[in-house]
């Protein structure tokens, strides 16, 4: 019977007779884990679904394991992690852009793909001929060929398992969302919200990772980007010494565009979508992400640097240049360099136009606009008008 494939209990038991090893780091994380195999009972797969589904659960677990036992094998936890940058913004606002131009700088590092989906052990005391990168570009290439409209919506997607994550790809094996590089073989539609959260509990996560990242290589500041807007206060308790740089745009825009990727995305994943089911989705939780960032307290917080996306769009070095300026961060010849050479060699339309239209959204467009005017008053915002 299916439902015995999808059993949580004994798949942790599984995981544990594998690895020999018993401690995830956090006692709430089998609880939180049956939450998340409970709701893909729910997701309606088949048989084989469901056992693509057990085995990608074995992967993060085992691996969750495994990472949490480095820490005992090596002091990973006395590396520190000082003075990060990290790009914010509602998705569909330049943010991938600002850090990949971000992760140019040799004085800093990023995320990379290969190390979050193969993370023990740390990349610091592998040998040099370790196979790991070259598994996440095969990894990545069978993502493209499942979703290959990522590349078109996401042309960034090309740098394979070297590609640079967003910080809650940190998350995957906490079991707190479902996002689409983790869970790519499994026939559903993503799961971004409705999982138990703990955003102190996350970022105390997200800064372990650091820690196993960083573990025996040269210390550098970290350029990072996430979704943070929402979880400021708990992101500055665990990086009191962070900066953040924060991009926005029109929302009736971002929302739009936000549709069309997520539904081509879940298009991939499971071969239909529900459009409309899809809109209502993304367009809620746009709705409560920039009335969030409305009432955030850490609007005018002196670590947090605004951006109008239009800026960004045209003039992304001299926009990144003013944010370091303020934070007296050096902004060298060669990292100026490394930005103009990327933005001339990697067209943002390369793999195709991203097209999308306001209609997706299925809500009076006028409407929307008078709804979110304090939100474009608040940071400067034009309605954006596209061609």
């Amino acid at each position: 019977m299916t439902s015995q494939i999808l059993n949580a209990y004994a798949m942790l038991r599984a995981a544990e007779a594998e690895t020999g090893l018993s401690d995830y780091g956090d006692p709430s994380l089998p609880e939180r884990f049956r939450v998340l195999v409970a709701k893909m009972r729910e997701g309606g797969m088949d048989a084989a679904g469901q056992r693509i589904a057990a085995e990608v659960c074995h992967e993060q677990l085992t691996s969750r394991l495994r990472f949490f036992e480095d820490r005992k094998r090596y002091p990973i936890a006395d590396e520190t992690i000082e003075n990060p940058i990290f790009a914010t913004g509602e998705p569909r606002s330049g943010t991938t852009l600002l850090h990949v131009l971000l992760s140019l700088d040799p004085a800093s590092r990023s995320l990379r793909f290969w190390e979050l989906m193969y993370p023990s052990p740390p990349p610091g005391v592998a040998p040099p001929d370790d196979p790991r990168r070259a598994q996440a570009d095969e990894d990545w290439r069978a993502i493209l060929k499942r979703i290959p409209k990522w590349l078109i919506n996401h042309p960034y997607n090309d740098m394979l398992g070297d590609g640079l994550p967003e910080c809650e790809r940190t998350w995957g094996f906490d079991f707190r969302v479902m996002g689409p590089t983790v869970w790519w073989r499994v026939p559903m539609k993503m799961i971004m919200a409705g999982l138990p959260g703990d955003a102190r509990a996350q970022y105390q996560l997200h800064k372990k990772v650091l820690q196993h990242l960083q573990y025996g290589r040269p210390k550098k500041r970290w350029a990072l980007k996430g979704f943070h807007s929402g979880r400021l206060e708990a992101m500055f308790e665990t990086y009191p010494d962070a900066k953040l740089i924060w991009t926005h745009r029109d929302p009736v825009q971002v929302i739009a565009s936000r549709i069309v990727m997520a539904g081509e995305l879940d298009e991939g994943l499971m071969g239909e979508v529900d459009w409309k089911e899809t809109a209502a989705t993304y367009l809620a939780q746009s709705r409560a992400s920039i009335t969030a960032a409305l009432n955030s307290p850490y609007l005018n917080d002196p670590r947090v640097h605004h951006v109008r996306y239009a800026d960004f769009v045209h003039d992304p070095v001299g926009t990144i240049r003013a944010f370091y300026e303020k934070y007296d961060l050096p902004f060298t010849p060669g990292f100026e360099a490394a930005m103009r050479d990327y933005l001339a060699n990697n067209k943002g339309d390369r793999y195709g136009k991203f097209k999308y239209s306001t209609d997706v959204i299925g809500e009076d467009v006028e409407a929307l606009h008078a709804e979110f005017a304090p939100y474009r008053e608040r940071f400067g915002l034009e309605i954006e008008q596209r061609k």
